[in-house]
Protein backbone atom coordinates (compact mmCIF):
# COMPACT_ATOMS: atom_id res chain seq x y z
CA UNK A 1 0.00 0.00 0.00
CA UNK A 2 1.33 3.45 -0.89
CA UNK A 3 0.80 6.62 1.06
CA UNK A 4 -0.34 9.55 -1.06
CA UNK A 5 1.60 12.77 -0.72
CA UNK A 6 0.11 16.17 -1.22
CA UNK A 7 2.04 18.46 -3.51
CA UNK A 8 1.16 21.96 -4.49
CA UNK A 9 0.97 22.68 -8.21
CA UNK A 10 3.51 24.91 -9.91
CA UNK A 11 2.63 28.59 -10.12
CA UNK A 12 1.05 29.58 -13.43
CA UNK A 13 0.09 32.84 -15.13
CA UNK A 14 -3.33 32.52 -13.49
CA UNK A 15 -1.88 32.74 -9.95
CA UNK A 16 -1.92 36.27 -8.54
CA UNK A 17 -0.20 38.11 -5.69
CA UNK A 18 -2.41 38.29 -2.61
CA UNK A 19 -1.31 41.91 -2.03
CA UNK A 20 -1.56 43.60 -5.43
CA UNK A 21 -2.87 41.18 -8.05
CA UNK A 22 0.35 41.01 -10.09
CA UNK A 23 1.58 37.64 -11.35
CA UNK A 24 2.64 35.46 -8.41
CA UNK A 25 6.29 34.40 -8.33
CA UNK A 26 6.54 33.12 -4.76
CA UNK A 27 4.40 30.78 -2.65
CA UNK A 28 4.79 31.02 1.13
CA UNK A 29 3.42 27.98 2.94
CA UNK A 30 2.68 28.83 6.54
CA UNK A 31 3.26 26.42 9.42
CA UNK A 32 -0.47 26.62 10.17
CA UNK A 33 -1.19 25.09 6.76
CA UNK A 34 -2.26 28.19 4.87
CA UNK A 35 -0.45 29.69 1.92
CA UNK A 36 0.16 33.13 0.50
CA UNK A 37 1.14 34.07 -3.04
CA UNK A 38 3.35 37.08 -3.72
CA UNK A 39 4.82 38.92 -6.68
CA UNK A 40 8.59 39.42 -6.51
CA UNK A 41 8.24 42.91 -4.98
CA UNK A 42 5.97 41.83 -2.13
CA UNK A 43 7.93 38.63 -1.53
CA UNK A 44 11.05 40.70 -0.91
CA UNK A 45 9.07 43.15 1.26
CA UNK A 46 7.68 40.40 3.53
CA UNK A 47 10.53 37.88 3.36
CA UNK A 48 11.98 38.65 6.81
CA UNK A 49 8.64 38.25 8.57
CA UNK A 50 7.84 35.07 6.65
CA UNK A 51 11.18 33.58 7.71
CA UNK A 52 10.46 34.55 11.33
CA UNK A 53 7.19 32.64 11.02
CA UNK A 54 9.08 29.60 9.67
CA UNK A 55 7.20 29.73 6.38
CA UNK A 56 8.35 27.43 3.57
CA UNK A 57 9.14 29.87 0.74
CA UNK A 58 8.93 28.40 -2.75
CA UNK A 59 10.00 30.42 -5.76
CA UNK A 60 8.55 29.45 -9.01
Amino acid sequence: MTTPTLTRPELTAVDRCDRCGAAAQVRAILSTGGELLFCGHHAREHETKLKEMAADIQRG
